[in-house]
């Protein structure tokens, strides 16, 4: 039966990886889902996620905030999840993290929304030499201030099975002989996977004590890069050499790549391996997480291997060789 309930979220950037995840976990719990993307027309995959016109995507984008004001409007919440991972064109960090993050939580404001969420992300730094940071600290100060009460999220490196993450190690691992460790691949992350994060996110609507509070999710390991580099291998059942890589050539390398229409690597992103990414003791004594928000959450030994079987020479039949 469908749910006859009225509140209705919308979800700005909720095409994307964490995005279909989150309007799903919405979906489930009852809400109408307004998805304001820039493309609409390319969303139609989230509307079988919930019952038939209980997802809706509708045009909205951050660079044009009537936009976004016409998405949020009648919204009991407002939740923005947009953020790249690299500046290109009219996409850049500023634009998108920072003046986004204000843009959202104004319409979500002027809407008259009860909640608003902005999913920053883990080593949001007003000082950090990177722009990445930098800018998510800007939209989250941008948002406590344009909407009172707001909630920030971050997220450590989040995973699953769509994810850039885990599977981009693997693909450059089934085409390489090796692999980069950059600084010594000893930088410490702390991944979290998709469904707790969206999870977390939906919790966060439904409890007051959440209100004007910054919350930040990792999962239940803290790999090292070159640790993360060895499970991969595990997955793939394969081996590969972990190549040390100093600071400075890496950024000269990244300097190169970045030149791509589709960088994999920015000298930026270096900048931000530089710092451990992983959730604070303070969260963790304040119960700013997960586990505070009661979910326990998802290693990767439970869900990684799953998805990176498709790496292994023969795929998910290797080991009836």
């Amino acid at each position: 039966m469908q749910p006859e309930s009225a509140r209705l979220v919308t979800v700005i950037g909720g095409s994307g990886f964490l995005g279909r995840h989150l309007v799903q976990a919405l979906a489930r719990r009852g809400f109408r889902v307004r998805v304001a993307v820039r493309r609409p027309d390319l969303a139609g995959f989230l509307q079988p996620l919930g019952f038939p016109g209980q997802i809706i995507p509708v045009q909205g984008n951050l660079r044009y905030p009537e936009t976004i004001r016409a998405a949020a409007s009648s919204a009991e919440a407002v939740i923005n999840l947009v953020g790249v991972l690299y500046s290109a064109g009219a996409q850049d960090f500023v634009t998108l993290h920072a003046r986004g993050a204000e843009v959202a939580a104004e319409a979500a404001a002027a809407a008259g929304a009860a909640r608003f969420v902005q999913v920053s992300a883990i080593g949001a730094d007003a000082d950090s030499p990177s722009e990445y940071a930098r800018t998510k600290a800007a939209g989250e100060a941008a948002a406590l201030k344009a909407f009172e009460g707001a909630t920030i999220v971050r997220p450590s490196v989040v995973f699953g099975p769509e994810d850039n993450f885990f599977n981009q190690f693997a693909g450059l691992a089934r085409v390489l002989p090796a692999l980069p460790a950059f600084g010594g691949g000893e930088t410490r992350l702390q991944p979290v996977y998709v469904g707790d994060v969206a999870e977390g996110v939906c919790r966060s609507l439904e409890r007051d004590e959440t209100r004007g509070r910054t919350y930040e999710f990792g999962g239940p390991e803290v790999m090292t890069l070159k640790q993360i580099y060895e499970f991969v291998f595990r997955c793939m059942e394969t081996r590969r050499l972990i190549v040390p890589i100093p600071w400075a050539v890496a950024k000269l390398q990244a300097s190169v790549m970045q030149l791509l229409p589709k960088p994999m690597l920015t000298v930026d992103q270096i900048e931000l391996l530089k710092l451990d990414n992983v959730v604070s003791e303070q969260a963790v004594r304040e119960g700013r997480t997960l586990k505070g928000l009661g979910i326990e959450p998802s290693g990767v030994e439970a869900i990684v291997p799953a998805y990176l079987q498709r790496y292994r020479r023969a795929g998910q039949f290797a080991a009836n060789r």
